[in-house]
C-alpha cells in the first residue's frame, strides 16, 4: 500500500480530525440541553417550521446534501489521484470496507429479521469519518502513515457503500417524472463537463435544480450531492481545477458548521429514567453488536481473506491487531448511522432508542479502538 501522504490527503485528514473533536463537544452539549430545564424550548427549536419544513428537516435534506457533495469530491479525487487510484492501494481498504458493511448488517438481521425493525440493517454498516479520524489523531505520532491511509480510505469507501444502500433500500415510492428530470439535469451537466466548461456557476445552479427534483422524486435528496460531484470537471486535479477549488472551500464549512449542526439537531434526545431498558430491545442489540463486534470482525476477516488469497497486502509496519483496532474505530457510526436511522424508521420512540444505541455503541467502539491501538502501536520518540 502507498505510504506517502499527499498534500490533499493531509489537509483532508487535518480538517476531519478537528471536526471529529468538535462533534464530541456539540454532541455532549446537545444531550445536556435536551435533558435540562430548557428541554422543551430546545426540542421545539429544531422543529420550528420554516418554508413548509422544520429546521431539522432542512438540515437533514438540505445541508447534508453539501456534506455528500464533499464526500463525492473526496471520493473522486481518491479514485483519480489518491489512495484508491490503483488496485494495489485500494484492495485492502476495499476488502475491509466490504466486510465492515456485510458482517454488521448480518449480525443486525440475526436479531431483527422478520420484525418491524429489520429495516435498520443499514444502521451499523456506516462509519463516521470525522469521529474515527478524531479519535485516531489522539494517538499522535504513534500512528503510522499506512494506518491513517487505511482507515481514511476504508471510511470513504464505507460512506460510498452507505450512499448506495440509501439509494437502493431506503426509497419506498418513486415519482419517475421528477427523477427523470433530475437525471436529465445531471446528463446536461455531464455534457458541460465533456465540453470542458470549467466554471462552477452552471454546475452549482444545475445542482440546486437537480436537488429540488430529486427531493420530490422519493429518493433522498442528499444523494444529489454525490451525483453532482462526479459531473463537476476534475481536470488535472491541480489547485486551479474547479473540483479542487470547491473541495477545498467546503472542508471547513462541512467540518465546523454542517456536521456539528447535524449533530446538535439529531442528538437532542430526551433520555428517560428507564433508558437502559431500551438497550435490551432487539433493534438496539443489533445496532450495538453490529457496530462494536460486527465492524472490527468484518473488517479484519475480509482483509485477512484478501491477504490470504494474495489479492492485497498488509502494509509494512502494521500487525493484524492494528487492523482490529482500526476496525473498532470503524464502529463509530454516529453521523451516517443516525442519518440512516431517520430513513429506516418513522416511529419517534424507535428513532430515539436507535440514537441512544448508536451513541452507546460509538462510545464503546471509540474507547476500545483507542486503547487497542495505544497498546499495540509503538510510541515514536
Amino acid at each position: 500500500m502507498k505510504t506517502k501522504l499527499t498534500k490533499t490527503f493531509t489537509a483532508f485528514f487535518e480538517s476531519e480530525k478537528a471536526g471529529g473533536l468538535i462533534l464530541v463537544f456539540v454532541t455532549l452539549l446537545s444531550l445536556v440541553l435536551a435533558n435540562s430545564m430548557w428541554q422543551t424550548e430546545y426540542l421545539n427549536l429544531w422543529h420550528f417550521g420554516f418554508a413548509g419544513h422544520s429546521v431539522v428537516h432542512w438540515i437533514n435534506d438540505g445541508l447534508m446534501t453539501i456534506f455528500f457533495l464533499l464526500i463525492g469530491l473526496e471520493l473522486e479525487r481518491e479514485i483519480y489521484q489518491g489512495e484508491l487510484s490503483s488496485i494495489k492501494n485500494a484492495a485492502l481498504p476495499l476488502f475491509g470496507a466490504f466486510g465492515g458493511m456485510l458482517v454488521p448488517a448480518g449480525i443486525f438481521l440475526l436479531f431483527n429479521f422478520g420484525t418491524a425493525t429489520q429495516a435498520g440493517a443499514g444502521i451499523p454498516m456506516a462509519t463516521d469519518i470525522a469521529f474515527a479520524i478524531g479519535i485516531l489523531s489522539l494517538l499522535g505520532n504513534r500512528v503510522p502513515v499506512s494506518l491513517k491511509i487505511f482507515l481514511t480510505a476504508l471510511a470513504v469507501i464505507d460512506d460510498l457503500g452507505a450512499i448506495i444502500v440509501i439509494a437502493i433500500f431506503y426509497t419506498s415510492t418513486i415519482a419517475f417524472v421528477n427523477l427523470a428530470i433530475a437525471l436529465g439535469i445531471m446528463g446536461f451537466l455531464f455534457i458541460l463537463n465533456r465540453l470542458r466548461i470549467n466554471n462552477l456557476i452552471p454546475y452549482l445552479i444545475g445542482g440546486i435544480f437537480m436537488w429540488y427534483f430529486m427531493l420530490n422524486s422519493g429518493i433522498h435528496a442528499a444523494i444529489t450531492g454525490v451525483l453532482l460531484a462526479f459531473v463537476i470537471p476534475f481536470g488535472d486535479g491541480s489547485k486551479k481545477s474547479i473540483s479542487y477549488i470547491l473541495q477545498h472551500f467546503l472542508h471547513k464549512p462541512v467540518a465546523f458548521f454542517i456536521l456539528p449542526l447535524f449533530a446538535l439537531a439529531n442528538t437532542c434526545i430526551a433520555i428517560g429514567d428507564d433508558w437502559q431498558s431500551s438497550l435490551g430491545h432487539s433493534n438496539s442489540i443489533g445496532i450495538i453488536t453490529g457496530l462494536v463486534i460486527g465492524k472490527p470482525l468484518g473488517i479484519w476477516l475480509l482483509s485477512y481473506i484478501g491477504v490470504g488469497l494474495g489479492l492485497c497486502v498488509l502494509p509494512r509496519g502494521l500487525k493484524w491487531i492494528n487492523i482490529i483496532g482500526a476496525g473498532l474505530l470503524g464502529g463509530i457510526g454516529f453521523t451516517m448511522s443516525i442519518f440512516i436511522t431517520l430513513l429506516a424508521f418513522e416511529d419517534s420512540d424507535v428513532i430515539n432508542n436507535s440514537k441512544i444505541a448508536i451513541l452507546v455503541a460509538s462510545l464503546i467502539a471509540g474507547i476500545f479502538g483507542f486503547m487497542t491501538l495505544k497498546l499495540t502501536l509503538k510510541n515514536k520518540k
